[in-house]
């Protein structure tokens, strides 16, 4: 997470860095992706957790965003991972929308350039209640970003609260994804991520879906309202995951 209390980048010390690096060695820990999206840091009154977003109306202010996800490009150069950021908060109509995509375009384009020179990727993760929700939006921002830098992490339960049907949608944007966030997400479709099994989603075709693209990459458990027994949760996660795989797939 580049952000406090993990590794806000603007505050990073190279002694922090090489500390970083050296716990997750010592642990035989590996890193996944660096998320850009969360801004605790800044402590923005409407919102702490994703504020000041890529669609800020103040140029300024937005800039303080794209900065933080280049430093997290430069942080995922140094420690050999990702950085996966999130589109600019906002409902999709009226003027807003044209506003917000064509900001967002020109924007990111210019960071896909920096994680060109990086040598590293530059992932998009479409999400409820954001201005790329769905798959065709993300298509649809595709269209307008010429980089070989920017790809797609795509999250599963998003895909499902937003009725994309994970399984048929994978193949659409496959030459695109480059990690997945894998949860369940009860029927009712409200975002709340759950430990696989818990939920409505089937998994087990998702998981086809992805071994059908011959992914060789990341596939990441996202949860996060397991706070009261994280352990528990990760190991049932990791144990129903197990089972829906063939037995000579590893996790």
């Amino acid at each position: 997470m580049a952000d406090v209390p993990h590794a806000w980048p603007a505050y990073m010390l190279p002694e922090q860095k090489t500390s970083h690096l050296q716990a997750l060695a010592d642990n035989k820990l590996a890193i996944s992706n660096i998320n850009s999206f969360m801004m605790h840091a800044i402590d923005d009154p409407r919102q702490k957790y994703w504020h000041p977003s890529w669609i800020e109306p103040d140029r300024h202010y937005r800039q303080i965003r794209i900065e933080h996800t280049k430093r997290a490009l430069t942080w995922r150069r140094n420690s050999e991972r990702r950085a996966s950021p999130r589109a600019g908060r906002t409902g999709r109509t009226g003027a807003i929308v044209e506003i917000g995509i064509a900001t967002v375009c020109r924007d990111a384009q210019a960071v896909a350039e920096h994680a060109e020179k990086l040598g590293v990727l530059l992932l998009v993760e479409p999400e409820p209640g954001l201005l790329i929700e769905t798959v065709d939006q993300f298509l649809e921002f595709m269209q307008h970003i010429q980089s070989p830098a920017v790809g797609m992490n795509f999250d599963i339960g998003h895909a499902y609260c937003v009725k994309d049907d994970p399984a048929a949608s994978i193949p659409r944007c496959a030459k695109f994804i480059r990690h997945f966030h894998l949860e369940d997400i009860a029927a009712t479709r409200v975002h709340q991520h759950l430990v696989p099994g818990e939920g409505a989603i089937d998994s087990r075709g998702a998981l086809t879906a992805i071994r059908a693209m011959n992914y060789q990459g990341w596939i990441t458990i996202e949860l996060y309202p397991y706070i009261q027994d994280p352990d528990v949760a990760a190991r049932t996660a990791l144990e129903r995951v197990r089972k829906l795989l063939p037995s000579n797939e590893r996790v």
